[in-house]
């Protein structure tokens, strides 16, 4: 009786925890498809309306846009650098942990000294000296590209562990180049935790709004982020249920994706 009245309240508790953490999304999904303007008492009729005004909104289609090509460039470049940073890091032989003390301090860094520090930084270049930056789209992939590659390398980092030290060693010695070996031997290994690194930098760039909104400029460029921090101080605009549901089961397709890609490789290894 005992193990019985456990092994419910463990369920229980799973079930809790699980309800907290999806309900505000479940909610935002179904109310996607409401007639009703405003989330209360009534849900109106089934309709895909939210998702029409959502493509006829040109403002947030600009600021869907620009958060999409911020975050595909921005993992791009961080998956790139990150998996570099990573192979450099693995095979360095003298201060390997100080300089990879150095690149994890973003990650456990507040948000907010990042973003001020890339606002300082804009201005430093730009009136110091005299450099013709303008904050903007381009700056933004900067500051997010800087912001996400720790993540990378923590993602790639365990993958190149867990190789043969020697394959590097190995490729020289069969007459290839160190490029060509770096890319046809070591990189191949780490497609898993460079897939990752990228899903992961990717969802940090669509979810970032300090860093953002310090740094967007005031030429009119918005993201996501912004524009419903912005539409908060007037009305919220309903588009946004049908953009977060769209948000959400893209990044579910990527991260399920992910998965069977890593499972598919660690079958192949196996």
């Amino acid at each position: 009786m005992n193990k019985k009245l456990s092994l419910a309240l463990r369920w229980i508790f799973l079930i809790l925890v699980l309800v907290v953490i999806y309900m505000p999304i479940a909610l935002i999904i179904v109310y996607s498809f409401s007639s009703e303007k405003n989330i209360g008492n009534s849900f109106g009729t089934f309709t895909f309306s939210l998702y029409a005004r959502l493509f006829t909104n040109k403002q947030l289609m600009s600021a869907t846009i620009n958060t999409l090509i911020i975050g595909l460039v921005s993992a791009l470049l961080a998956t790139v650098i990150g998996t570099l940073t990573s192979v450099g890091l693995y095979y360095m032989k003298r201060g390997k942990k100080a300089v990879n003390f150095v690149s994890q301090i973003t990650v456990v860094n507040a948000e907010i000294v990042t973003a001020v520090g890339f606002f300082l930084l804009s201005i430093f270049l730009r009136d110091v000296l005299k450099l013709p930056l303008q904050r903007g789209v381009g700056w933004l992939i900067v500051a997010h590209t800087v912001m996400t590659t720790p993540y990378v390398i923590l993602t790639v980092s365990p993958r190149l562990a867990q190789l043969n030290p020697n394959l590097y060693e190995a490729g020289l010695d069969l007459g290839a180049g160190p490029m060509r070996t770096l890319f046809t031997v070591i990189v191949p290994q780490l497609v898993g935790g460079m897939i990752s690194g990228f899903a992961l930098a990717f969802t940090l760039s669509l979810d970032d709004f300090v860093v953002t909104n310090l740094n967007k400029g005031t030429n009119g460029v918005n993201t996501v982020s912004t524009y419903v921090y912005a539409s908060l101080r007037r009305n919220l605009d309903p588009a946004i249920r049908a953009l977060s549901t769209i948000l959400f089961v893209s990044v579910l397709a990527v991260l399920i994706i992910v998965n069977i890609v890593k499972k598919s490789k660690a079958k192949k290894q196996g």
